[in-house]
């Protein structure tokens, strides 16, 4: 009789899902780039601080900015001033027009240079606030709200635009987005599931599968196929309140497509022959049955059966490797007829003895005794009934050899 361990076969609902190695992605990466060019004076950061889009992190020196502000006023204000005294003079011109006192040819002139001067006016308030933007350039503020990394630059140091590295990097934390690949194979089943109202649920685990690190929306798929590996890429995103999520993080993402009311068993009571999947069903008379099923869906440790099991019969989980199909099995943690004697029974304690001389031993307190007689030793012969009884102990009437 072969022990067993055994389950029971129950209705339940089970999850069908996708499996995936996920990489955190940020929704906002920038760099921290000034727009005009100059001696970094301050830098107003700490390395690692959360940052808000607006605040100033560093500070330029403002001095040649503001002398060409200045300029740029002050050539304003003369053209202005050109523009004025044109304007009274093309009056003039016309009151002197109308007397006949003044060739057309004149008038026509000044109004020419009338029209002139306010393109270079124009010109002027351009330039002016040119120099105006570029003054407040040298407040080189933060792009984004997120966390500022380490900076690449230090105060004192001349800085411009056009520098690839810039002064810091800027990435965004929450909301962030983790990218996985979906099997190919799997996209129309992906689709299919996003016809509901609600997004799919997507669930990232650390590397060892063991900590959810947080709980997200699905939000698209690519739309093209990796040939090189045969997945296409999906994104979701999460609101990562508690930051738990940290960029180029690698997490283990479930993506859930929809639940299923299913027959499940332990994954381990499913087995595999050259005809197919079986499981060995205990019958009432703690016979097994093998019994053929088909698979349906899988988690980490059930099985969901679609055919060939009811829910409510109990399954073999462990030992089925010892079994046929009409094998006798006991259940583990129950005890069987025999075993329920022997315990009641129990086990009578044999005496200890030390060794000593022939037919002697001690006792337990340590003083020398003889041994007691073997049953059916002839009298007189102690020790050669003590060398019988060793070797025969056990069988009754048992004589021992007798020393001539």
């Amino acid at each position: 009789m072969v022990t067993v361990g055994e389950a029971t076969a129950r209705q339940s609902t089970l999850p069908v899902v996708i499996h995936a190695l996920g990489t955190v992605t940020p929704v906002t990466t920038v760099t921290l780039r000034p727009q005009v060019s100059g001696v970094l004076t301050q830098v107003l950061f700490t390395e690692g601080q959360m940052v808000k889009k607006g605040q100033v992190l560093a500070q330029i020196d403002p001095r040649p900015f503001e002398q060409a502000l200045m300029q740029a006023q002050g050539t304003r204000q003369r053209d202005e001033a050109q523009l004025d005294n044109a304007r009274i003079t093309l009056e003039r011109y016309r009151t002197l027009l109308s007397q006949d006192s003044i060739a057309r040819q004149d008038v026509d002139t000044q109004a020419a240079l009338v029209k002139q001067l306010q393109g270079t006016v124009m010109t002027d308030l351009a330039q002016e606030k040119t120099a105006r933007l570029n003054l407040d350039y040298t407040r080189v503020t933060s792009p984004a709200t997120g966390r500022i990394g380490l900076r690449t630059v230090d105060a004192g140091n001349y800085v411009s635009g056009g520098e690839a590295t810039g002064i810091a990097t800027i990435t965004q934390m929450a909301p962030i987005d983790v990218q996985f690949s979906v099997p190919q194979d799997r996209v129309t089943d992906v689709q299919a599931s996003q016809q509901g109202a609600e997004p799919l649920a997507v669930t990232a685990f650390d590397r060892t599968r063991t900590t959810e690190v947080g709980k997200g929306k699905f939000s698209t798929l690519d739309n093209l196929v990796d040939t090189t590996t045969g997945t296409v890429k999906a994104k979701a995103r999460f609101d990562n309140a508690n930051g738990a999520l940290f960029p180029n993080q690698f997490v283990n993402v479930q993506l859930l497509l929809r639940e299923v009311p299913a027959v499940v068993v332990p994954v381990t009571a499913v087995r595999t022959g050259a005809s197919g999947d079986f499981v060995y069903v205990i019958n009432e008379d703690r016979t097994v049955s093998l019994r053929k099923v088909k698979r349906g869906q899988a988690t980490v440790g059930l099985m969901a059966i679609t055919e060939g099991l009811q829910a409510g019969e109990r399954v073999v989980t462990e030992g089925g490797d010892r079994l046929k199909d009409g094998a006798m099995v006991q259940l583990q943690g129950a005890r069987g007829p025999a075993s329920a004697a022997s315990g009641a029974a129990g086990v009578q304690p044999r005496r200890a003895w030390a060794s000593g001389p022939r037919g002697e031993g001690r006792g337990p307190d340590g003083e020398r005794r003889q041994r007691p007689p073997q049953e059916g030793a002839q009298p007189g012969a102690s020790g050669a009934a003590g060398s019988a009884g060793t070797a025969g102990a056990g069988t009754p009437g048992a004589s021992a050899p007798q020393t001539p």
